[in-house]
């Protein structure tokens, strides 16, 4: 079965933003820097620049949030979670949601990175 590769933006590490298999779109990790490849310190900033990248990177592949099956959420701040799960429901919903695993880690890969969401999604054949 062939991979259908999305190549990452320019200036990310060496990976795909996202890769198909059959109905299948597994879409890495992504973090919420804004359009400068800049962190904002806010965490619903940063939230709302990886539901951009998520929906950026749906959107190349035909697919919407809706499509979403199975979602992964990073935090570096316990503190953060009743706030993320107040934006979440706006930018996920409405009912029914993804599938939703969160972890509270110690870091992220740049110091300033508060979240990173991965995710799966269904796509039509």
């Amino acid at each position: 079965m062939p991979i259908q590769h999305f190549p990452a933006s320019t200036g990310a590490p060496p990976l795909s933003s996202a890769a198909r298999v059959g109905d299948l779109l597994f879409i890495s990790g992504t973090p919420g820097f804004d359009d400068n490849r800049q962190l904002p310190d806010d965490f619903a900033a940063q939230f709302g620049f990886v539901v951009k990248g998520l929906q950026r990177i749906l959107q190349q592949a035909g697919a919407t949030m809706r499509h979403l099956v199975k979602v992964n959420v990073l935090l570096t701040r316990a503190s953060d979670v009743a706030a993320m799960n107040k934006l979440y429901a706006e930018a996920f919903g409405p009912a029914p949601y993804p599938a939703r695993t969160t972890c509270v880690v110690q870091a992220l890969p740049d110091p300033k990175m508060l979240i990173e969401i991965e995710a799966v999604a269904a796509l039509a054949g």
